[in-house]
């Protein structure tokens, strides 16, 4: 009787505390006003009747209200750069409280009459932007390809707080022009008196990398004739060519092995009894390996003088293999293995084009990896 009485005590209280939980009274109690009013917003919504939700709504809405109004004021009075932005978030706060209690019909019993600050809104965003305005304008004219990066920045944000704003597009291409880091790509370069090889694929996902890694950064690759037809003056030069590669080295190894097999059924004698015995074979087994590597040197120069800013050389190899094999004797003292290798043929290898592009594959792979690291700084 008294387990059972505990027991029932317990769960009241788990159900009193689950309710503060739910109605948002606990967070109310915290300060935590915002999240109690949405809180409490849920609960009516699920249980129009709730009365603690309704308290709770009533008393977290008031205190959200007046905090925010008191931040905004505070935040009018300061002298904190960029103070218009903290206005912006408290308005759209007490905006977004309102339309949270107008979409509930029975938080709209409780609290009939909110109040939304659209106009001041619209003032504060395009108070924020007029700041943002100002500060890009005044870096920009710095003239340095670090103070264009952050005026950016800023054009940027008065674009997003206020959009249209004054001329903040045409100056936001001007900064980007003036913070981008111009660097020229020479084609790459294959040197090779054996083979007429095409770097066609290779130079493809470079082209195609670089492509993707400019629209998140202010690295902007040119082509040589895209540059000299800009008469663009360019910051680096980046130069990659295969200085050194094989393509296409053969190797065949050759291996004999006797190989038998106990117990195996030979046949039967003339009162129908099995024989066995070992049966035995010459397996000949032929492994042949075409090894193509190379070695792509990277460098980074500064345009202007000529200087290496940064160098790398780069391996890269691929192995095409092939196996097959012959035997004589009896097949059956052959494994699985042995038998299925022996019942295939030598097949050609791949056109030294498609090694070629095999090999460059890790070497694409510490390319990227190179580009991005060294020009992440910038």
């Amino acid at each position: 009787m008294i387990k059972k009485y505990a027991l029932n005590i317990v769960l009241i209280l788990l159900i009193t505390i689950i309710g503060a939980c739910s109605s948002g009274k606990k967070l109310l109690e915290q300060g935590d006003y915002d999240r109690a009013v949405y809180t409490a917003v849920d609960r009516l919504k699920s249980s129009p009747s709730n009365r603690k939700a309704r308290q709770t709504l009533d008393a977290a809405f008031s205190y959200a209200v007046q905090r925010h109004l008191k931040r905004i004021d505070e935040a009018k009075l300061s002298t904190t750069p960029f103070k218009w932005e903290s206005v912006v978030s408290d308005y759209s706060a007490l905006n977004n409280l309102a339309n949270a209690v107008e979409n509930c019909p029975a938080c709209l019993e409780q609290i009939p009459n909110t109040r939304k600050f659209i106009r001041e809104l619209d003032d504060a965003k395009f108070n924020a932007a007029e700041e943002r305005y100002n500060a890009g304008k005044k870096l920009l004219a710095q003239g340095t390809r670090e103070s264009a990066r952050t005026a950016y920045d800023h054009f940027d944000r008065a674009n997003q707080l206020f959009p249209e704003y004054k001329d903040v597009r045409k100056l936001l291409d001007e900064a980007y022009l003036a913070a981008v880091l111009k660097v020229i790509v020479e084609p790459v370069q294959v040197n090779s008196r054996l083979y007429q090889l095409s770097n066609e694929f290779f130079q493809g996902k470079i082209t195609e990398f670089m492509a993707a890694y400019e629209e998140r950064s202010f690295i902007k690759f040119y082509s040589p004739e895209e540059a000299k037809k800009m008469k663009l003056k360019a910051d680096h030069l980046l130069s990659l060519s295969f200085d050194d590669f094989v393509v296409g080295q053969t190797y065949v190894k050759e291996r004999i092995q006797d190989v038998k097999r106990d117990s195996v059924k030979l046949g039967e004698t003339t009162q129908k009894r099995p024989v066995y015995g070992t049966v035995k074979a010459r397996v000949t087994t032929f492994e042949k390996t075409i090894s193509s590597s190379g070695l792509l040197d990277f460098r980074i120069r500064d345009f202007n003088n000529g200087r290496i800013i940064s160098q790398e050389k780069m391996p890269g190899t691929f192995i095409w293999r092939d196996v097959w094999g012959t035997f004589n004797g009896d097949e059956r003292a052959l494994s699985d293995e042995e038998r299925r290798i022996c019942r295939r043929r030598e097949i050609m290898p791949p056109p030294p084009q498609d090694l070629f592009i095999e090999f460059t594959k890790p070497i694409y792979s510490q390319l990227t990896t190179k580009i991005r690291s060294f020009y992440n700084r910038y």
